[in-house]
C-alpha cells in the first residue's frame, strides 16, 4: 500500500463526513453574524450601553461601510450578480445533478451567503436612505443580525439534514 492510499483511509476526504468542512461551516456562520455590514457586533452592544464616543465611532463605521457596500453595488453590481449567479448554479448542477458531494458542500454554504449578502445590500441602501443614527441605526444593525442568524440556522439544519443523509445513504456507517 502506498502513501497516498494510506492517507486516504485515515483522513476520509468526502466533504459532509469530514470534520474541516463542519468547522469550516460554524466559522463562516460565527463571522457572519458577528460582522454586521463589516461592523463587528460588540461595537454596537457597547454603543449602546456607553454611548458617547462609542456611538459615534459606530455611526463612522456604519457611514463608512455602507457607502463602500453601495458604490461597489453601484460600480460593479450587475457584474456581481451574473458572477454569482453562474458560480451558484453551476455548483447546483455539478452537486446535484451530477451528485458531486464537494460541489453540494460548497453550494450549501455560498447560497445562503449570497442570500445575506443581498439583504446586507437592501439594509445598506435603507440606512443610507433614511440617515439613520442612535438607537434608530442599533435596532437596524440588530435586525439585520437576527436575519444573518436566522439564515445561519436554517442553513446548518439543512447542511446537516443533508450531510447525515449522504453519509447514511453512502454507507459510511455500514461501510
Amino acid at each position: 500500500m502506498d502513501w497516498y492510499s494510506t492517507v486516504f483511509e485515515l483522513i476520509d476526504m468526502r466533504s459532509f463526513s469530514n470534520l474541516w468542512y463542519w468547522i469550516a461551516l460554524a466559522v463562516v456562520w460565527s463571522s457572519a453574524s458577528h460582522w454586521v455590514l463589516g461592523v463587528p457586533y460588540d461595537l454596537v452592544l457597547s454603543a449602546a450601553r456607553h454611548g458617547g464616543q462609542r456611538q459615534i465611532d459606530l455611526e463612522d463605521l456604519v457611514r463608512i461601510n455602507c457607502n463602500r457596500i453601495l458604490h461597489i453595488g453601484e460600480v460593479s453590481g450587475m457584474w456581481i450578480i451574473a458572477m454569482s449567479c453562474a458560480l451558484l448554479s453551476g455548483l447546483a448542477v455539478t452537486g446535484f445533478y451530477y451528485w458531486i458531494e464537494f460541489a453540494q458542500a460548497v453550494f450549501l454554504i455560498l447560497f445562503p451567503l449570497a442570500i445575506v449578502g443581498v439583504l446586507s445590500m437592501v439594509a445598506a441602501r435603507s440606512i443610507t436612505l433614511r440617515a439613520l443614527t442612535g438607537e434608530a441605526l442599533r435596532k437596524r444593525l440588530r435586525l439585520q443580525r437576527l436575519f444573518t442568524q436566522v439564515i445561519g440556522l436554517v442553513s446548518i439544519f439543512v447542511t446537516a439534514m443533508w450531510g447525515m443523509w449522504q453519509n447514511m445513504s453512502l454507507g459510511v456507517l455500514g461501510g
